[in-house]
């Protein structure tokens, strides 16, 4: 079981095992929930029902729907820097280039199969229907602070605004992806790679 991050709309931290079970239980079934009927149908009681919790658990840790659905994208952010710790720790010293492949294809993984990712991923479309840049600089500073090591970097202001750039751009590439294809436009997302290759290659090495 992963913990959510203290840096969600939580009203109250878990602190028993039981807590954070259902916790768990409540984000697992908000995620089902916005693939199935989407953020304006989404109703904390639905989510009480489907995790089979009292409607007062969930009143317990979140005072709405929009605090609940912040949670679930903190926690995407969570499970995706997991992912590409694993993926790194796996593959050994690949450079920036391995980190590349480690950080998009493990966001494209999400984005195909993580219930409720592609409606708020990180939660850049909270409230779902807009887009908004302050998620993105966290996943920058996350990178930042996950990458650095890896690249024989210092995690400064300069790093801190290479990771960003990217970020904003693999997310604009892949959004166009996503509209244009359902599981993601192929050609599109090697374009996007290239174009990622191509910039970081002039500012990493």
């Amino acid at each position: 079981m992963r913990p959510v991050s203290h840096a969600t709309s939580l009203r109250r931290a878990p602190v028993q095992r039981r807590s954070a079970e259902r916790l768990t239980r409540i984000l697992d079934a908000c995620a089902d929930l916005l693939d199935e009927v989407g953020y304006d149908a989404l109703s904390t009681r639905a989510v009480a029902l489907r995790a089979d919790v009292p409607i007062g658990s969930v009143y317990r840790f979140f005072g709405n729907k929009r605090q609940m659905v912040d949670a679930l994208a903190q926690r995407n952010l969570e499970r995706y820097a997991e992912r590409v710790t694993e993926r790194l720790t796996e593959t050994g010293d690949g450079g920036w280039r391995g980190a590349l492949d480690a950080v998009l294809d493990e966001y494209l993984a999400m984005k195909r199969t993580a219930p409720g990712f592609s409606l708020i991923d990180f939660g850049n479309q909270v409230p779902v229907g807009g887009r908004h840049a302050v998620p993105n600089h966290r996943v920058a500073d996350r990178l930042t602070e996950l990458l650095s090591g890896y690249l024989g970097r210092r995690p400064d202001d300069d790093l801190r605004r290479v990771f960003l750039v990217a970020v904003e751009t693999a997310d604009s590439l892949v959004q166009l992806a996503f509209r244009v294809a359902s599981d993601g436009d192929e050609k599109i997302i090697e374009e996007a790679r290239e174009l990622l290759r191509a910039y970081l290659g002039r500012v990493l090495e």
